[in-house]
C-alpha cells in the first residue's frame, strides 16, 4: 500500500472574521497556488503569529474556516514560546492562542494553536482499497533513499469524499526522514 508523502509547513487557518480584523474590510483571500487537497490553496497573504518568546510568519490557507488554527512544527512552536498539544486539525479544545498580527490590525486567539498529528487523506475509494477505516492508525514507512529511512507510527487515517490521497507531515518529521519534496511511504497496518 504505496502513499504519497508531502511536507506540510508552517501555516494558518483563518475565519473570514478575523482575515478582516487583520487586512481590511474589504481585503479578500488572494490564491497564490493551488495545494493536493482539493479546493485548498496557500495564499499571498501572510500573518505574523506572536508568543511569549517570539514571532513567525506564517501563510494563509485558503478557504475560510470555521474557526482559526495554527499549525506548526514543535520546533516553530518552542521558537515562540507556545507549547501546543500534537491534534487533529479542528481538534482544538483546550489548544493555547497567541497573537495574530497583519498589516490593518491584531487579533488574540484564546485557542487553535496545534502541531498537526500526522495524517493520511483517503478517498472513500482509496481507503476501501486498502482495507483502511476513518480515525483508524496506522504506521507508514518511508525510505527516501537519504540514508535516514523511518517509520511513523501513529499515523491517522482520514477518509472523506472531498479529500484525495495523500500523508502529511510536518517540517520536523520530514527533517528527520532528510525528505525533500514529495515522497512515496508504504502503509503498514
Amino acid at each position: 500500500m504505496i502513499v504519497i508523502v508531502e511536507t506540510s509547513a508552517r501555516h494558518i487557518h483563518l475565519t473570514r472574521e478575523t482575515f478582516v480584523k487583520l487586512f481590511g474590510e474589504d481585503a479578500e483571500l488572494t490564491k497564490k497556488k493551488d495545494l493536493s487537497q482539493p479546493g485548498q490553496f496557500v495564499c499571498v497573504e501572510k500573518v505574523t503569529v506572536v508568543g511569549p518568546r517570539g514571532e513567525l510568519a506564517m501563510s494563509i490557507l485558503g478557504p475560510y474556516r470555521s474557526a482559526d488554527q495554527v499549525e506548526v512544527a514543535l520546533t516553530d512552536a518552542r521558537k515562540i514560546g507556545i507549547a501546543p498539544p500534537i491534534r487533529e486539525s479542528g481538534d482544538l479544545a483546550g489548544t493555547p492562542g497567541c497573537k495574530l498580527v497583519g498589516p490593518k490590525g491584531e487579533v488574540e486567539i484564546d485557542n487553535g494553536v496545534i502541531a498537526a498529528k500526522r495524517h493520511i487523506h483517503l478517498t472513500p475509494e482509496d481507503a476501501e482499497k486498502f482495507g483502511l477505516k476513518d480515525k483508524q492508525i496506522v504506521s507508514v514507512e518511508i525510505d527516501a533513499g537519504t540514508g535516514r529511512k523511518l517509520v511513523f507510527g501513529d499515523v491517522v487515517c482520514r477518509v472523506r469524499a472531498d479529500f484525495a490521497t495523500a500523508m502529511h507531515i510536518d517540517t520536523d518529521e520530514s527533517n528527520a526522514a532528510a525528505i525533500s519534496g514529495v515522497v512515496e511511504g508504504t502503509i503498514i497496518i
